[in-house]
């Protein structure tokens, strides 16, 4: 049986997870979600993440060690600031109202995407070893 790729796994996850976050709509509003945030903040974190996979996934092939440094570096600088950068600009737009539950959720999110992305390339290196 073929596996997905980290880009298919990804994928299938933003798209289970915003299948979910429809399905619960009206209960995550009232339960006090904002849902264009929790929404436009899902899209920012799976598209952050695919572009840091991509990165890493091609740190991968290098054949240097500084190459690879240099891949790994690039790719975590890449979200670190994207994240300041959005979470920054949304407490700055929104001020009193920041969505507490919302940034939890998108925090939970990311997490599991690195995680999702982080065992995909683990997986595509241990086949790189086995060829």
């Amino acid at each position: 049986m073929r596996r997905l790729s980290t880009t298919g796994v990804l994928s299938s996850f933003f798209f289970g997870i915003n299948a979910l976050i429809f399905l619960l709509f009206s209960t995550l509003e009232n339960g006090g979600f904002d849902m264009r945030m929790l929404l436009i903040g899902h899209g920012i974190v799976f598209l952050m993440t695919l572009v840091s996979s991509l990165l890493l996934s091609g740190s991968l092939k290098a054949a240097t060690t500084a190459a690879f440094l240099r891949g790994v570096y690039g790719s975590f600088l890449f979200k670190f600031f994207l994240v300041a950068i959005t979470t920054l600009g949304y407490a700055f737009v929104k001020r009193q109202e920041v969505n507490k539950p919302g940034l939890f959720t998108l925090m939970a999110l990311y997490l599991l995407y690195t995680f999702l992305e982080i065992r995909g390339l683990l997986i595509q290196q241990k086949k790189k070893e086995h060829v």
